[in-house]
């Protein structure tokens, strides 16, 4: 069920489970990507809920949530900051996807008390954005999104896939799609990896085209500790592509950590 909180002076929307948030052993955190909601983990939330708390977060500015997107970040990590301490689930585990992952490792950055682990999705250490796209929300908004759509899904899943992503991107308005593309393409902590402590699971599609898979492998060879796991079939929405393959990754992942 989708349900506000507020946090600071904003009502932030977050899908959780319908009847027992806060009953279960371990928490899973999910964060969307550039211009996203928290409609881009159904696939998780839908099923996992019988198993896990869920928190599946509209950023500021972004889905049902009021306020207004960063341009940084590590602003957005203090803006989570804010969101976990209303939400009260002690140390969840944080899955983010692309724009979301960059989130969840700079909390592990600054944060590594609060959280038992990371799952970042499509991610990076670095994650550049080609400046034509960042020129492009002025110019030719529509193209941009049609583009960043085409890319982010594997050929043979656009049919199914394209149509509803376009649709989600189209509801997000401009400047905070802009500011979430500018914040990725300024986030860099490859001089950051000694100082997350926490477990970690990078998970990318083979055929990822935003943030290719040797993105994902950087991360597992930079945090001590880290892994890796790529998905066959599935481009940057690996979660929404191949689900299953998703939550079988990440209840792997989430079993590792219940029993250490």
């Amino acid at each position: 069920m989708l349900k506000h909180f507020k946090v600071g002076d904003d009502n932030i929307a977050c899908w959780v489970n319908p009847a027992d948030f806060g009953a279960h052993s371990q928490s899973l955190v999910f964060l969307h990507g550039s211009g996203g909601n928290s409609g881009a983990w159904s696939e998780q939330y839908s099923v996992l809920y019988k198993s896990f708390n869920i928190a599946a977060v509209d950023l500021p500015g972004h889905g049902q949530s009021e306020g207004s997107g960063e341009k940084e970040i590590f602003a957005y990590v203090l803006r989570l900051k804010e969101i976990l301490e209303v939400l009260q689930l002690k140390r969840p585990v944080l899955v983010g996807h692309s724009l979301g992952a960059a989130i969840a490792l700079g909390f592990a950055v600054k944060y590594p008390q609060d959280v038992s682990g990371i799952v970042a999705a499509g991610g990076g250490l670095t994650m550049p954005v080609n400046p034509d796209i960042l020129d492009g929300f002025a110019k030719q908004p529509d193209l941009i999104l049609d583009l960043m759509c085409k890319f982010s899904i594997a050929k043979e899943n656009r049919p199914k896939l394209f149509g509803p992503l376009r649709e989600s991107l189209g509801q997000a308005r401009l400047d905070v799609v802009a500011g979430d593309m500018l914040a990725c393409s300024k986030f860099d902590l490859t001089e950051e990896t000694q100082n997350i402590r926490v477990p970690v699971l990078a998970i990318c599609g083979k055929e990822d085209k935003m943030t290719p898979p040797a993105s994902s492998e950087k991360i597992a060879q930079g945090i001590a500790g880290a892994k890796c796991v790529l998905i066959e079939g599935a481009g940057h929405m690996a979660m929404l592509e191949r689900p299953q393959e998703f939550n079988d990754a990440l209840t792997r992942f989430c079993g590792e950590l219940a029993s250490t």
